[in-house]
């Protein structure tokens, strides 16, 4: 491939339309404008705003910066300065309150009562719909008691000056106890530690007993015997014990030690053989048993008497092994007693 062979891709460029070349070219006459028009005409186009003279929407919003707040809270707002001239004027006096009789004026001058209803019903707020709000603006020299749904720092150092007090109006944020019923005092949170601590024994896991393994001797027993962890001062005791048994193992000679193998590897075939038999009768004995038959030790056979009379032998006491002098001494007193002497009785030879 040389450079004169390369081509763009079929339909990636697209020849422009030539109008206004007569009719055989398919743009010809109008050129694809239509007939007459704004639009048919030489620099007849129309902005993207237009929208056929009525006031584009660009012009009927009006042109205002940033954004309404929509979770803002409007107050009613108050100053200290307005309270302070409603007390001047005998609008506001201590311990009136609206609908009430006057009571004897005290020795010292009582705190003034200042809530929103007692400003809505002088003229000092407008509505009750919104929360009160009370402001430093202007100074105050009367105790005044002001319960509102919030204050401005400075106004209430100024009352605190002045020698009154002031009280929120706290918003419930959930369901309050009905009248007459006391709340249900909250329990402090626990420490994870000792929540754990006070789990159910039904969350810990089930211990897995072991089962003690079928002997060779005898058939498996019906119950599942349960195998007793050694008590803690069992393998105390048994830790000392094991360690003077590895010492004496340690100080013993190597020729003593040797002899105690070759004894244990003699005895352990005879073991074997006999723990063999024992397991072969106590599985016959197991199955004439399931069967319905007689045991072995319960019928009266010839087997039964030869084995009898071995286990007989078996367990009558050994004599003890004659030497050679013991058995040369006994051949002679035995041809002494069957051959009678030549000559003379035998008292005199004796």
């Amino acid at each position: 491939m040389k450079l004169h062979d390369l081509r763009p891709a079929v339909g990636a460029h697209t020849r422009r339309t030539r109008v206004g070349r007569g009719i055989a070219a398919g743009g010809g006459k109008t050129a694809g404008r239509g007939t007459k028009g704004q639009k048919a005409r030489a620099g007849g186009s129309i902005p993207p705003w237009f929208e056929g003279g009525q006031t584009p929407l660009h012009q009927r919003i009006p042109k205002l910066r940033g954004f309404k707040n929509p979770f803002k809270t409007e107050f009613e707002i108050v100053n200290l300065g307005r309270i302070a001239a409603l007390v001047e004027l005998g609008a506001l006096e201590p311990g009136e309150l609206q609908g009430g009789a006057k009571a004897a004026k005290p020795a010292k001058p009582a705190p003034i009562t200042i809530n929103q209803e007692l400003l809505r019903a002088v003229g000092a707020v407008r509505s009750l719909d919104k929360p009160l709000k009370v402001l430093g603006h202007g100074e105050i020299d009367r105790p005044l008691f002001v319960v509102a749904d919030a204050f401005s720092r400075s106004a209430v150092a100024k009352i605190e000056a002045a020698g009154g007090s002031v009280q929120v109006i706290e918003i419930p944020t959930g369901p309050l106890a009905a009248l007459g019923v006391e709340p249900k005092a909250e329990t402090p949170a626990r420490p994870a530690a000792e929540a754990k601590a006070d789990k159910p024994a039904a969350d810990a896991k089930p211990v897995r007993r072991a089962t003690a393994a079928p002997s060779p001797e005898g058939p498996a027993p019906e119950d599942d015997a349960e195998v007793e962890k050694p008590a803690k001062g069992a393998k105390a005791k048994a830790e000392p014990a094991a360690k003077a048994d590895a010492e004496e193992a340690a100080t013993k000679s190597p020729k003593a030690a040797a002899a105690e193998l070759g004894a244990d590897a003699e005895e352990a075939p005879a073991k074997s053989a006999k723990a063999g038999k024992s397991g072969a009768a106590s599985t016959s004995e197991a199955t004439s048993a399931q069967a319905g038959l007689p045991s072995e030790g319960e019928q009266d056979s010839p087997a039964k008497r030869r084995g009898d009379a071995a286990t007989t032998r078996r367990t009558a006491p050994a004599k003890p092994a004659k030497t050679a002098k013991a058995e040369a001494d006994e051949s002679d007193e035995t041809s002494e007693t069957s051959t009678p002497p030549a000559d003379g009785p035998a008292g005199e030879d004796a």
